[in-house]
């Protein structure tokens, strides 16, 4: 073998490989990467953390139920999603404040292009949704409801302008406080006082460090998406300020969202944050295009069920009439399969591709969606079905109560 052949691992044997074989891998190289008041914010999650542990726990209680004979050679994943065709039914879910690496959420949307699925972004990101869109064309833009009116036909219209192919609305959020294991320290912005202060924490983190040194730019704790024309971006906290403080929505409002973005863009409306049936059926009379079944990935209201025991009852509900996402506890392919098995069109991920940005930049975030492809694929092998399309409760084994009706 000549040197230009030679893999880079002959070279130097010792050296860590990059690639990592499961989401749980890249969390422990994030966990090993990142301060730890950066590592506890991806962490999350409220109060006690029932939540969080019941999401990715709910589904080892759903069994695969494989043939022995006539699996196919070839097997399909694509399907359209929101209006546009995916290689893998697997989207990033939008995530505020990505500065676990420079390149943030332009990282994450460069990963999902190569891999042929849709970018979700955060109001609360990062990175403008100019810088987005371009680096993933196929982008939806998620807003909360906050600030009046006038400011959020604003911000509709500044993504529609962008080239936002949909937008998302985050509902789900009641403010939950108090975390039994500690909530990490945030700063407002980062300065040269708050630098000196959080030093021996991010000291001990030399690599996470040099990322951000070498590009000259600090982390950047503003959110850019929620400036006003001409205006800079407030802090993290200035944006969650105005958010605690706009008055919550009403289904009547819903349905306003869904028409002022209608009459501007007239792409999808994706309601985030579903967990009831009878809240599924007044999101169909508010005319959203789809809705998304999650509990804010536990750091809503602890002690909701997984998104997983929700997603058939709200499936079959109005699965006919609007796509029916799910949101939360996703970490292997098995997981996306039986999610699709129960009645969602597609699921989102979110934690999971943050551990593999953290890991490894935009490398990592392909690492994750890699993963979950192959993990559909041998799902779909064992299970004998040449496409998703041919999944249904059938291919699971559900143990009973599981659903919450």
């Amino acid at each position: 073998m000549d040197a230009v052949t030679r893999p880079s691992w002959a070279e130097n044997p010792w050296r860590q490989n990059p690639w990592f074989e499961s989401v749980a891998v890249a969390q422990r190289r994030a966990q090993k990467r990142l301060p730890s008041p950066v590592y506890a914010a991806l962490l999350a999650g409220s109060e006690r953390g029932q939540t969080v542990r019941d999401n990715q726990a709910a589904f080892t209680e759903l069994g695969l139920l494989p043939h022995v004979a006539g699996q196919h050679a070839e097997r399909s994943m694509t399907r359209t999603v929101l209006g546009q065709e995916v290689a893998l039914p697997v989207l990033i879910s939008p995530t505020g404040v990505q500065a676990v690496h420079p390149d943030g959420e332009v990282a994450v949307a460069r990963a999902a292009n190569n891999r042929g699925t849709l970018m979700c972004l955060s109001n609360f990101a990062s990175k403008p949704v100019e810088e987005v869109v371009e680096a993933c064309p196929r982008t939806l833009f998620q807003m909360y409801w906050t600030g009046d009116r006038d400011v959020m036909v604003q911000r509709m219209q500044r993504a529609q302008k962008a080239g936002a192919v949909g937008l998302i609305a985050t509902l789900d959020w009641s403010f939950s406080m108090g975390r039994d294991w500690g909530s990490p320290e945030i700063p407002e912005k980062v300065d040269l006082k708050t630098m000196v202060r959080m030093a021996p924490k991010v000291a001990t983190k030399p690599r996470w460090l040099y990322e951000f040194g070498r590009t000259g730019h600090i982390p950047d704790l503003t959110a850019p998406n929620l400036a006003p024309p001409n205006g800079p971006a407030p802090t993290f906290f200035g944006a969650y300020y105005e958010w605690m403080t706009t008055p919550p929505p009403s289904w009547a409002d819903v349905a306003w969202m869904r028409e002022q973005w209608g009459r501007i863009s007239g792409t999808p409306f994706l309601l985030k944050g579903v967990a009831r049936v009878d809240d599924a059926k007044r999101a169909v009379d508010a005319g959203v295009d789809a809705i998304s079944v999650s509990n804010h990935g536990g750091n809503n209201l602890d002690g909701t069920p997984a998104a997983i025991r929700l997603l058939h009852p709200i499936a079959t509900a109005v699965g006919d009439q609007v796509e029916v996402l799910l949101d939360g506890g996703v970490r292997r392919g098995s997981d996306v399969v039986k999610a699709l098995a129960l009645g969602a069109r597609a699921v989102l991920i979110g934690r999971a591709y943050l551990w593999g940005l953290a890991a490894n930049g935009q490398a990592g975030v392909e690492n994750v969606l890699d993963i979950l492809h192959g993990g559909i694929d041998s799902a779909l092998l064992g299970l004998g079905i040449s496409s998703i399309d041919e999944l249904s409760p059938e291919s699971l084994l559900v143990p009973d109560g599981f659903h919450v009706p």
